[in-house]
């Protein structure tokens, strides 16, 4: 919003066309017409809400969304959205194939957490916890005080998006994605697989 109003703000802006996205692409790749007729309409109402509808709330905008755009949540509701997305995951059969094409999007890392770790948990093989390093390197620093003031327990609890938790349990069978392409020789670098 901020940069949409800076931008209509400008001298420039009097300058600029507006284009919009009037072909989804996607449409192209999916091979039941059943399929495209849903994402194309799904589309055009993504489409329809740019620009914000719905009205004004104390500066917050309220938009309606369908009822068959809302999951029917249970118990539990990280349950409901993993089951929802990754259907096949509770019977052990979880493949690559599975995974393309499919995310799920969460507002905060502790939501991530939570997510990851109920998936985690219904893989019943055996895993391997992987601790991150707790100290400061002392060859930055002559300083004893910022040891003192980045304790281990304070390290440990960091959590920042596109860092590693402390703890990190792996499993075999079980999808990881790098922060990171590390070393292509090495394969330690997310890549697509050829079809």
């Amino acid at each position: 919003m901020v940069v949409g109003a800076t931008i209509n703000s400008s001298y420039l802006w009097r300058n600029c066309k507006v284009l919009r996205l009037t072909k989804n692409l996607r449409l192209q790749s999916l091979a039941s017409n059943k399929d495209r007729q849903t994402v194309d309409w799904f589309s055009r109402w993504i489409a329809d809400r740019d620009g914000i509808t719905g009205f004004v709330n104390n500066g917050l905008f309220e938009i309606d969304i369908l009822p068959r755009f809302m999951l029917k949540c249970g118990t539990n509701p990280i349950a409901t959205i993993v089951e929802s997305i990754f259907p096949t995951a509770n019977y052990g059969m979880l493949e690559e194939s599975h995974l393309e094409g499919r995310a799920i999007l969460s507002p905060t890392l502790d939501v991530v957490d939570q997510i990851n770790q109920y998936m985690c948990d219904m893989n019943t093989a055996e895993g391997r916890t992987y601790l991150s390093c707790d100290s400061l390197c002392k060859a930055e620093s002559d300083d004893d005080n910022l040891s003192q003031v980045h304790t281990p327990e304070f390290l440990n609890g960091l959590r920042l998006s596109g860092l590693p938790n402390h703890s990190l349990t792996i499993k075999v069978g079980a999808p990881v994605m790098l922060l990171r392409n590390i070393e292509h020789s090495l394969g330690l670098c997310n890549v697509q697989v050829p079809t």
